[in-house]
């Protein structure tokens, strides 16, 4: 809380200092917008360590609440939250008294701009505070929920990262599929809908302080397209004849495997049949639904742990990827200061995989509970690209310290983690041996890809 007055003095005296600067500069031959301008860029260079600074304790707060989930760290990560959008809004309050649209300079407008944005600091403390306790609320659910395993209700401890999530991949009996998705929905869904109503009604206003109708307008603005839906509208369109066959033919193959009785001829697909929690990616029942069975499918899995291949070894290979490509190499304090597998302490946390840039110098992480296989692999190399991205643009203002937009961080790391999804990439890396890449292998491959997308 304290951190947060010494930054609104700071602002203050930041201030008054360009202030007099500009009384002095009436004087010379610079016009009156100039002078403005001109105010504006000091200030802007004066605050930047302060902003960098202020992200810097709020990203901080927010990884030690996700790598050990406690009442202490969920505090002390509000009150970071508290504190920068504090910050933020009496930094965007002086900024919106210069009359930025007229600036000469394009760079320092769009600067500005991004700095005018608050989002969610746009509503009043209270509600604030509101809305970042209904997150987290909704994040430690989902992050702690527990179910009861399958035909033994004294064990009530499986939690989604690994034991459902592997289950859900690799089980192929319906009911014990129909029993976790069920039970995980019953205690991650239910107990937050009134945080989720919460947010809702709190994202749309925040929508409309910042001038716009409604939360998802706001969102679709960050792209900076006004013919963004419609060219999102033109790519489903043009894929949606692929993925109707696709999801003919694996009910047809999902039907001749667990029988009409659960999988109808025309109907929806059960979501629990699908290899995934949420139906989201279909690549884990290839097995069950390939086109030619007879053909190997492509996974390296059982490779991998023949070679006794580890979570670092699967990092040290990404990041020799990426310096293959004449990429940053990782640097020291990524080794440092990363959760590269699910700690065996007892704490509770956030497994699901994330890429960290902590807004200093070469201080970016990944938390991540890796399991030696194929897909984890895949999923190393996506945010290891995420990480070049950071590293990348470190030496940039904080406001440019972002993806281009919304969606490309994760093109970025998509097509990195594609790059090294290819039989060529794993037979160089000695994962792929006696693989015959026929027409059969290829197709079986496409289909691999097309079930992950």
């Amino acid at each position: 809380m304290a951190y947060a007055g010494l930054k609104e003095v700071f602002v203050v005296l930041v201030l008054i200092g360009i202030r007099s600067t500009v009384l002095a500069l009436a004087a010379s031959d610079l016009s009156e917008l100039e002078a403005n301008e001109l105010m504006a860029r000091n200030f802007l260079n004066e605050l930047e360590d302060d902003i960098l600074e202020i992200n810097y304790n709020t990203t901080l707060q927010s990884w030690n609440y996700e790598t050990n989930i406690t009442d202490d760290t969920l505090d002390m990560r509000n009150d970071a939250v508290d504190d920068q959008g504090r910050f933020l809004k009496e930094v965007a309050r002086e900024l919106r008294l210069y009359d930025y649209n007229n600036f000469k300079d394009a760079d320092l407008k769009r600067r500005i701009k991004k700095l005018t944005d608050l989002g969610y600091a746009a509503l009043d403390e209270t509600k604030f505070s509101e809305l970042v306790d209904a997150i987290s609320r909704m994040q430690e659910n989902y992050a702690t929920a527990k179910v009861c395993q399958y035909k033994n209700e004294s064990n009530c401890n499986y939690g989604l990262e690994p034991e459902l999530t592997e289950t859900l991949a690799k089980s192929r009996d319906p009911d014990e599929l129909k029993h976790y998705w069920v039970q995980w929905h019953e205690v991650s869904g239910k107990p937050v809908r009134k945080d989720f109503d919460e947010y809702v009604a709190l994202n749309r206003e925040a929508a409309q302080l910042n001038n716009f109708t409604s939360g998802a307008e706001y969102w679709l603005d960050a792209y900076e397209d006004d013919t963004f839906e419609a060219q999102v509208d033109a790519a489903i369109e043009q894929i949606r004849p692929l993925y109707e066959q696709i999801h003919a033919y694996v009910r047809y193959k999902l039907r001749k495997h667990y029988g009409n009785d659960i999988v109808s001829e025309k109907g929806p697909i059960p979501i629990h049949l699908l290899g995934n929690m949420w139906g989201q990616t279909w690549d884990n029942i290839a097995d069950i639904t390939t086109p030619f069975p007879n053909k190997k499918l492509l996974d390296v899995t059982e490779e991998m742990v023949r070679q006794g291949y580890t979570p670092l070894k699967m990092f040290q290979m990404g990041d020799e990827f990426f310096q293959s490509l004449n990429m940053t190499k990782l640097p020291s304090t990524f080794w440092e200061k990363s959760i590269l597998e699910k700690p065996n302490d007892g704490r509770e946390l956030v497994c699901h995989a994330s890429a960290w840039d902590f807004y200093k110098k070469d201080d970016v992480r990944i938390k991540q509970c890796t399991r030696v296989n194929m897909e984890d692999f895949f999923t190393v190399h996506h945010e290891l690209g995420h990480i070049q991205y950071y590293l990348q643009y470190q030496h940039l203002p904080s406001v440019y310290r972002e993806g281009a937009n919304p969606g490309f961080h994760e093109a970025v790391g998509d097509v990195l983690s594609l790059s090294v999804s290819t039989p060529k990439h794993l037979e160089k890396i000695g994962l792929l041996k006696d693989y015959v890449e026929d027409e059969e292998s290829k197709l079986n491959q496409f289909y691999q890809a097309g079930l992950a997308k």
